[in-house]
């Protein structure tokens, strides 16, 4: 798999769909933050956007999605002058119902949901995003976004047996789709980060190798000639737009499979180990307690009464 697929196969993005907003008039109202990724879409009419931590508005028109990172706050109205409403009964009812109506509705419709992580590693996705991802309206993937944003309107007016499988899958393409939008979008404003790092074919073609063979004793010399660049150019760029070094980022990615490995299969320590292209498994075990602060051993433990507790 490419790099964005296999992050996202790890993280193991869940999403819930929160259904619709129908309102119209003048209305303005206050979404607290959320632990995770917010998704919505105005499907009709249009509205402002206010993010806590952004400086400017933004204006949103029928067909704009965006994306809203975990701990933020956004204020959704009609006026920018409105002082905003709590939002606990609209998403009271939106819990209930499916579909909050205010003011009668018919002027302006929203659908949103979010997305949860089952991984610890979550900030490897959330620390690369900035706080708020609208997508340019003018690509091949944002007609992608266009044909998903019908689909669920399609299901939101006329529900037909698995649609809620059908809306989570269409969910799912559409971060993928919002994703890619931003990697080709990145500029000197984006914050570092692994998808800043796709962003440039050099540095993507040495994070691909690393993804392709994390086992093999990667050295920097070696991933500079896939990149294409010097050794000292090549060090330096990734460090600029990843925020980490090179062999930082290798071990991050190792450490992120063997977590996925200990929670989710019954191989040994060794077994995982070597397969991470470690020469023993105390070098494994020293890796991996630097990274996550306890033993692969207290980890597995740890994985397990969680998974007991919550089943």
């Amino acid at each position: 798999m490419d790099p964005l697929s296999d992050v996202l196969a790890l993280l193991k993005p869940r999403s819930q769909l929160f259904a619709a907003f129908d309102t119209a008039g003048a209305w303005s109202f206050s979404f607290p933050p959320y632990d995770g990724i917010k998704f919505a879409a105005v499907l009709q009419g249009g509205c402002w956007g206010v993010v806590t931590g952004m400086n400017e508005p933004v204006r949103l028109e029928e067909g704009d999605c965006f994306l809203l990172n975990s701990g933020r706050e956004i204020v959704l109205s009609s006026d920018l002058s409105l002082a905003p409403q709590d939002s606990s009964l609209i998403l009271d009812v939106i819990e209930r119902d499916g579909i909050a109506v205010h003011n009668g509705g018919g002027e302006v419709l929203l659908i949103g949901g979010f997305f949860t992580f089952s991984s610890e590693h979550a900030a490897l996705l959330l620390d690369a995003l900035p706080p708020f991802t609208n997508p340019p309206s003018t690509s091949k993937q944002a007609d992608v976004l266009r044909w998903c944003l019908d689909q669920l309107r399609a299901e939101l007016r006329d529900p037909m047996p698995g649609g809620a499988l059908a809306s989570n899958h269409l969910l799912h393409l559409m971060l993928v789709q919002v994703l890619r939008l931003h990697m080709t979008a990145s500029s000197a404003q984006s914050p570092s980060g692994w998808l800043t790092g796709l962003s440039d074919r050099r540095i993507r073609a040495a994070i691909c190798a690393m993804h392709a063979d994390p086992t093999r004793h990667w050295s920097l010399e070696e991933l500079a000639r896939i990149a294409g660049l010097s050794r000292t150019v090549f060090a330096q760029r990734f460090k600029r737009l990843v925020g980490e070094t090179t062999m930082s980022y290798l071990m991050r990615w190792r450490m992120l499979i063997a977590t996925h490995r200990l929670r989710h299969s019954e191989e040994s320590i060794t077994s995982i180990a070597f397969a991470l292209g470690y020469e023993s498994e105390s070098a494994f075990c020293t890796a991996f307690k630097r990274a996550m602060s306890c033993s692969p051993t207290q980890y597995r433990r740890r994985a397990s009464a969680t998974a007991e507790t919550t089943s």
